[in-house]
């Protein structure tokens, strides 16, 4: 994230820093699927094992 969202912008206040790390952290868990994930996003991947791991307590 630091590269990609942090290091490549010059934000013109901390308000704007926060949103825009807000919005990156967004797309990056609820709309990008990840290939290490089968093309889910890690949001689909997380709550999707959750019923399996309530089973298993």
């Amino acid at each position: 994230m630091k590269y990609e969202e942090i290091y490549l912008k010059a934000y013109e206040s901390v308000g704007q820093a926060r949103k825009s790390i807000a919005n990156y952290l967004t797309w990056y868990n609820q709309q990008r699927p990840h290939s290490s994930l089968s093309d889910k996003t890690p949001d689909e991947a997380y709550f999707a094992m959750l019923p399996a791991m309530k089973t298993a307590a």
